[in-house]
């Protein structure tokens, strides 16, 4: 395996389901580290306060002999003395720190890069794994030929298939919020209106990303004079976007061509900060729009 070329969807199908996390087994990784087995776990085990149970863990003999089972590349572990050792997305970013070297750095990057993606994948998917039975998760566990399967789906989704209509994002996944809520901005085609009482330059940032021609409009609590400044400095660059005081709302709502209502648990600028979710409210856009409507005329 070169070490300048690993593709991420070559990364996927190394990455297992296990123990409910997405990990890498210590073989693949130090495959792809170009270091032997042993030396990666022995600069680990100089390392061990770094790496807890939630960054690094053993296969216990179940999840081995599982492992063997439905992986012929993992036939020799059959006979091996000790069980393989199991990192997560965490743990990987710890290698890179302690192998010290530049590949390490690099493939390290290229690993979370694919973690990141799986993520998104299954966010965006949480409804139909919901819907899986016991027998097809394990597949998707433990299985190669699945987990193919699992990345063609991956990118046929990339592609431009529909977007998940309700979902959580969990303290941390503030790459994968962001990139799942840019992915709305561009599925806009006429419009854009954001209710959103607390807004700042990332929000003005997210919304650049629409597509050209489609208006953009924000409903906020206050237009401080730092928004002020932000929205000057972002309409000499970028399409403007007409912001107007609106102190009514208390959630956030995104409606998309005045067709999609998307509710929101956390304001745009801080997604992925903490635990929050997501929904698309069917059959109520107009409602919301015939009450902004009315606020205007009162106005």
């Amino acid at each position: 395996m070169d070490k300048h070329d690993i593709a991420i969807a070559n990364i996927q199908e190394r990455i297992f389901t296990i123990r409910g996390q997405q990990v890498m087994l210590d073989r693949d990784l130090a495959e792809m580290y170009h270091v032997e087995v042993k030396r990666l776990n022995e600069q680990v085990k100089r390392n061990i306060e770094r790496f807890p149970e939630s960054f690094r863990f053993q296969l216990d003999d179940r999840e081995r002999d599982e492992l063997v089972a439905n992986c012929d590349r993992f036939e020799s572990l059959k006979h091996s003395s000790q069980n393989p050792h199991a990192f997560t997305e965490q743990g990987v970013a710890m290698l890179s720190a302690i192998l010290r070297s530049n590949t390490a750095i690099q493939v390290s990057i290229k690993i979370i890069e694919a973690f990141v993606h799986m993520r998104k994948f299954i966010a965006s998917n949480m409804g139909l794994f919901q819907r899986m039975d016991n027998i097809e998760q394990r597949q998707l566990q433990f299985q190669e030929t699945t987990d193919q399967r699992f990345e063609q789906v991956f990118k046929a989704l990339e592609s431009g298939s529909k977007l998940s209509d309700q979902g959580i994002f969990f303290n941390g996944q503030m790459y994968d919020a962001y990139t799942f809520t840019a992915d709305l901005v561009r599925k806009a085609q006429k419009s854009i209106l954001l209710i959103d009482n607390y807004v700042d330059d990332s929000v003005l940032t997210l919304l650049s990303k629409r597509n050209e021609n489609v208006v953009a409009t924000i409903y906020t609590k206050t237009l401080g004079k730092q928004l002020k400044l932000d929205l000057k400095k972002h309409h000499s660059q970028y399409p403007e976007i007409k912001v107007v005081e609106f102190k009514e709302a208390h959630d956030r709502f995104l409606i998309l061509d005045e067709t999609e209502l998307y509710h929101f648990g956390a304001s745009l600028k801080d997604l992925g900060k903490k635990w929050f979710a997501f929904s698309k409210m069917e059959d109520m856009t107009e409602m919301v729009l015939e009450n902004l409507q009315k606020m205007k005329i009162d106005e």
